[in-house]
């Protein structure tokens, strides 16, 4: 079936596999896919993520997607929920980091302790 893609799609889908090799994560996933799209200077999804100024903003968007793997891939919209709820996500990151190590919450569990 990857015959069937474009160059293009190809070159994203390997491009997605490599941010998830160096991320050391179990599969590829959407965040990997979103950078190797991030990668692309060219085509229509490259034209699309510049004009929600994603390309300027590359940075930022990575800093986020590294935040919510440390927070076991939930979204700042979803500690925010649990909040409201009484749950303090900060906390329970910082507990099992001083239990576990840094990025035992992220998918491939670094353990840096």
């Amino acid at each position: 079936m990857f015959e069937r893609f474009t160059k293009d799609a190809r070159a994203v889908v390997l491009g997605a596999v490599d941010h998830a090799e160096r991320s050391r994560a179990a599969m590829v996933d959407e965040e990997h896919l979103l950078l190797a799209l991030l990668d692309r200077e060219a085509g229509r999804a490259a034209f699309a993520l510049d004009a929600l100024g994603l390309a300027e903003r590359r940075g930022s968007v990575e800093r986020a997607l590294a935040e919510a793997r440390r927070r076991g891939g939930l979204s700042r919209a979803d500690a925010e929920a649990l909040s409201g709820l009484g749950i303090d996500l900060t906390e329970i990151v910082f507990r099992i980091e001083e239990a576990h190590g840094v990025g035992a919450l992220e998918s491939g569990g670094k353990n840096e302790r």
